[in-house]
């Protein structure tokens, strides 16, 4: 096999990426990089996400710069935010040694003007999100006309996202002469409209099958109904000893409602969809990529572009209308030749998408059964218990040891061992004994659904006005629940024990010198069911009523 040595790439460039432990190409490096470097030409190059695509056309680029021109001579075009600054740190850590190389970055939810002043001062590699580059080229911030290599990096991503016209109008800014890398998972309609269009003669280089599932995922299924089918999550992340994984949704409100019941069962989750502002997104990115949460709840849009390494699972909460979105899920796992595993929920009447979705990817998706509470939780006592064999003793114990032999010489082994996975598993056998309970008590009381009049309009998503409502009323994360945050009023569960307390606490309750008003309803989440509500609908009986647009999918 060669090595990044023999490619022909510049000394600075194999010295920066020798520091960083790359010692043998993948295989769409192997086929891009020699022929970017000696012969460059515009490619199509189809390769799933994870395979090095940002070295195979990121090294070429910083090869073929001019560092002493400060003019924009490549341009980088990426489907998200995430993405980009993605793409820019890695291009930062393989220029090291290139000094007074500028890489800028512009996307939106940033100062365009800030972007503007970063790109004056000279930037000889712009990495850029469609609709931010259009607005800066509008408003003459930037200029591409003299670039030399312009790179689409997940083209159909940005394509799904109703890039097309965006990126058109971009490309035509660009001069014929450069040279047009596009990296794509799959080749849509779209995609090959733009090749038709911008590109002359491309090479074509496929890793892999064209359409194919990486060959380093596994990918089972469970058979459930929607009324079990979250509880049947729960079992399966029970049975998973390590997992660092993303459950896939399909819109904001179940992605929400999802995340805020895993928090609430205990497990290290967080969320992210649409109605997250930018820095809520940065900083559920930045816990996740760091492991503080190790399970991401998200909607494919959200998503997009997230390039995330060691993802152990790939879940989908509910099967995918279309072959490409479950494939460009799955292939978030089983990167680097590490193996991963999708997983996907589904019922008996989905059985015609499966079928799409195995034909197409040439793929099997195994059925599987469920393992039992108790199999669950025998295996995590084995794994908790291999744990402390394999622990190291830290030494610096030992000037206390014979206080910790003191206070054990009244136990025995067998109680001592009883107590620790006792003090340990707490929640668990809680939650099994609450599981035999519900079998032979049958229902419980009811939770009560309260109405509170703050909302988006007040800078409130499902988080945070948790935790103001949390901190407020001094209770637990777990006493508040399925928060639905709407524009001028939110919802939220506790509890019946919590009811005179939380109305004590909002009795004379302002919030700039708003009164904050809050009552119990019994309405689950959409429309208003206050008297008020009523009094309007009987007002305007017998009043034709305006035809309303459908709306969107909220994804």
């Amino acid at each position: 096999m060669s090595d990044f040595s023999s490619m022909g790439l510049n000394e600075p460039i194999i010295s920066a990426i020798t520091k960083l432990g790359f010692k043998n190409p993948t295989e769409v490096q192997l086929k891009s990089i020699p022929l970017l470097i000696n012969k460059p030409k515009d490619i199509i190059s189809l390769a799933q996400t994870g395979t090095g695509k940002t070295a195979a056309f990121g090294l070429p680029i910083l090869h073929h710069l001019e560092i002493k021109s400060k003019h924009t001579q490549a341009l980088i075009i990426a489907p998200t935010r995430e993405l980009c600054l993605q793409i820019t740190s890695e291009l930062e850590k393989y220029s090291i040694n290139l000094r007074g190389l500028n890489i800028v970055s512009i996307y939106g939810g940033s100062s365009i003007q800030e972007q503007s002043r970063s790109i004056k001062k000279g930037a000889q590699i712009v990495v850029a999100t469609p609709g931010r580059m259009l607005d800066m080229l509008k408003r003459k911030y930037i200029n591409i006309s003299k670039i030399d290599f312009c790179v689409l990096d997940e083209a159909d991503e940005m394509l799904n996202m109703g890039f097309y016209n965006d990126i058109k109008s971009i490309l035509a800014k660009t001069p014929k002469s450069k040279k047009t890398w596009l990296f794509s998972a799959t080749m849509p309609n779209e995609v090959s409209k733009i090749a038709d269009e911008f590109m002359k003669k491309p090479y074509k280089i496929t890793v892999g099958e064209k359409n194919s599932s990486s060959i380093n995922v596994s990918h089972i299924r469970f058979n459930v109904n929607s009324r079990n089918k979250y509880n049947s999550l729960k079992l399966f992340i029970d049975s998973c000893t390590d997992i660092f994984s993303i459950i896939f949704c399909r819109t904001r409100r179940e992605t929400q409602k999802i995340c805020e019941k895993l928090i609430e069962d205990g497990y290290s989750a967080g969320a992210l969809h649409g109605d997250l502002s930018q820095n809520q997104r940065d900083s559920v990115m930045k816990s996740f990529r760091i492991k503080q949460i190790k399970i991401l709840v998200a909607t494919d849009v959200a998503s997009r572009g997230i390039d995330v390494e060691n993802i152990t699972h790939i879940i989908h909460y509910k099967i995918p209308d279309e072959v490409e979105i479950y494939n460009h899920r799955s292939g978030r796992t089983g990167r680097a030749s590490k193996k991963g595993l999708s997983v996907l929920f589904m019922n008996e009447s989905e059985k015609r998408k499966l079928k799409s979705i195995e034909n197409k990817l040439k793929i099997k998706i195994h059925l599987n059964d469920l393992p039992s509470k108790n199999e669950v939780f025998a295996n995590q006592i084995k794994e908790y218990f291999k744990k402390i064999i394999n622990t190291n003793i830290n030494e610096e114990l030992n000037p206390f040891l014979s206080i910790i032999n003191q206070n054990l010489d009244i136990i025995t082994k067998e109680e001592l061992i009883k107590k620790i996975a006792s003090l340990e598993f707490e929640r668990k056998l809680n939650s099994l004994k609450e599981e035999e309970i519900k079998i032979v008590k049958g229902k419980k009381d009811k939770d009560l659904r309260y109405q509170i009049n703050l909302g988006t309009k007040d800078y409130y998503n499902w988080q945070n006005l948790k935790d103001f409502l949390t901190e407020l009323c001094s209770l637990n994360p777990g006493d508040i629940y399925n928060v639905d945050v709407q524009k001028t009023k939110s919802f939220f569960n506790t509890k019946p024990e919590h009811k005179d307390l939380i109305f004590k606490v909002f009795e004379n309750f302002q919030v700039e010198n708003r009164k904050i008003n809050i009552n119990i309803t019994h309405k689950r989440g959409q429309k208003d069911e206050s008297s008020k509500y009523h009094k309007e609908r009987k007002f305007n009986k017998g009043k034709k009523r305006k035809k309303s647009k459908r709306s969107k999918r909220n994804f």
